[in-house]
């Protein structure tokens, strides 16, 4: 009971703060730069493999990560060190998976923040230090170089009879613990076109960009290709750069279209609506069949001085049968805004977890007007 009113005061939130959003958003705008991306204005995404250093005994064990064997010999001969043929148990030494994102525009020295992820069965990469590693793009080449002090979220703890692990100590993160070594090229200074790609595709939202984009510079030099483009071309005679152009066009503000959608969380009874969610007049009867089992065991003793007897435990079991729900049925009229549509689902008293399936079965019977998502 405490869970199902605890949904309850969740979805109740959630639905009166998607109600007021959609009130007030209804006439709201949006900036172009908070809607769109620009073409060739993205991250990239840099791997590499390396070695952490300096753990406190709880590295890989090199009879299970051999790997990890083979790159600490190569990385010793490298600094002159001829470990061949040696039998080496070093505890404070892992592999990592090393990853980063590579911001668009990164000049050579720039730093960025790098993930370092255990691959073998190291339990802690807790106070261990990564030794230089290459980062490398999709293309095999080398664009950064990660060194550093590992810091975790988690920890680990164990003893003789038990142990304790609080969140990922196998994953950590170093900040500004990589080096841009290489840039990519791109020249948007010079472009005399390039796309502006809606985060969210819609037909009616990439059409408003494209117009309030011609209107303030009185000029025919946006149209929109498809519900996630927008071709932007620079006007012939256009003096200032293609970064001025979009430096003038982003805080333009556009109303965005939404689509009309519900988002069903079925693990946590979550349900949010969009304010465009329409259905169709529609019946609905809603009830549950509760069968509850209870056991109740008897110990059998045999009579007194009975030759043979055995005392045993017999079984006695108890079913309950238990129908609850709505006793009549209730009629949703055709919803003109969300807060009559969560008006009438709320007329059947239900919880969260009935509303999902009624949901659903609105959804499957063709009476409601919106995009069904379960996550």
């Amino acid at each position: 009971m405490v869970n199902a009113n605890r949904f309850t005061l969740i979805f109740s939130a959630l639905i009166a703060l998607a109600f007021m959003a959609g009130t007030s958003v209804q006439a709201a705008t949006s900036r172009i730069k908070d809607i769109v991306a620009i073409e060739g204005i993205r991250e990239n995404q840099l791997i590499g493999y390396g070695l952490v250093v300096g753990l406190n005994g709880t590295g890989d064990t090199l009879r299970n990560a051999p790997y990890t064997e083979q790159s600490l010999t190569a990385m010793l001969e490298r600094l002159g060190v001829n470990a061949k043929g040696t039998t080496m148990r070093p505890e404070n030494i892992a592999a990592v998976m090393v990853t980063a994102n590579l911001p668009a525009f990164s000049r050579q020295g720039t730093r960025i923040d790098v993930s370092v992820s255990s691959m073998g069965d190291a339990s802690n990469l807790s106070g261990g230090t990564l030794i230089a590693t290459p980062l490398m793009g999709a293309d095999g080449e080398v664009y950064a170089v990660a060194q550093g002090a590992v810091a975790t979220a988690g920890f680990a703890a164990a003893g003789e009879a038990g142990s304790v692990v609080q969140g990922v100590p196998t994953n950590g993160r170093i900040a500004n613990g990589g080096i841009v070594e290489r840039e990519i090229p791109f020249e948007l200074r010079d472009m005399s076109s390039l796309k502006l790609s809606l985060h969210n595709p819609d037909l009616t939202t990439a059409r408003r960009i494209a117009t309030a984009i011609n209107g303030y510079l009185q000029n025919d030099i946006a149209r929109s290709l498809d519900p996630a483009t927008v071709l932007l071309t620079r006007p012939i005679g256009y003096r200032l750069s293609m970064v001025d152009l979009l430096t003038d066009i982003e805080k333009l503000s556009v109303q965005p279209e939404n689509k009309a959608r519900v988002i069903i969380d079925e693990r946590t009874g979550i349900i949010v609506m969009g304010n465009e969610v329409r259905i169709n007049s529609v019946a609905i009867a809603q009830g549950n069949l509760v069968i509850r089992i209870s056991e109740q065991p008897q110990v059998s003793q045999p009579g007194a001085f009975s030759q043979g007897g055995q005392t045993e435990v017999v079984q006695r079991s108890a079913v309950d049968v238990e129908e609850t729900g709505t006793e009549h049925i209730a009629v949703l009229p055709p919803s003109v805004t969300l807060q009559e549509l969560v008006d009438g689902l709320n007329s059947l008293k239900i919880g969260p977890r009935d509303m999902i399936a009624i949901l659903q079965a609105l959804k499957a019977a063709g009476a409601m007007q919106a995009e069904l998502q379960v996550m």
